[in-house]
């Protein structure tokens, strides 16, 4: 009797454990589209973290921006945030995805911003040049200037 009892609870906690936490949402967002707009709020929040002035001056409100651009409203993101999140596994594996697509951006921006800043640093040395050139110029003037007036001073002696 005490094992039937105990088979008995422990198939009650085993079906008991499976039952989902947060139901589906009605308009559920897939998964990639999930992915999408959680990886253009990291970047925003990234902007915010960087540049915070140039964010909320906008008129509009960016979250607002990037919820309507994938045509979902803030109530029905939360819901479905609430609901990926329920699943831990699976909310980690999306947010994975997430840092490897700015990964790969931030890979990219810092490439860009290398080769510009050895176009400038090009410019600057050809600035450098020509003005010690205009440099060098000026002073071979001033030294035949100067030339020629101990030749017109040697001469009246």
């Amino acid at each position: 009797m005490k094992n039937w009892i105990f088979i008995v609870l422990v198939l009650f906690l085993s079906v008991s454990c499976k039952k989902e936490l947060v139901k589906q949402p009605a308009k559920l967002i897939e998964k990639e589209k999930m992915i999408d707009i959680m990886y253009d709020l990291s970047l925003l929040e990234a902007m915010k973290y960087q540049n915070p002035v140039s964010v909320d001056s906008s008129e509009t409100d960016p979250t607002k921006f990037i919820l309507k651009k994938y045509k979902v409203d803030s109530l029905q993101f939360a819901q479905n945030n609430m609901y990926y999140a329920a699943d831990y596994d699976n909310y980690k594996d999306m947010f994975d995805q997430i840092g490897k697509r700015l990964a790969v951006k931030q890979r990219a921006i810092d490439s860009i911003v290398k080769i510009e800043e050895k176009k400038a640093l090009k410019v600057k040395v050809k600035k450098e040049k020509a003005v010690n050139k205009d440099s060098l110029k000026t002073a071979l003037k001033q030294q035949v200037n100067v030339d020629s007036i101990r030749k017109i001073i040697q001469s009246k002696r």
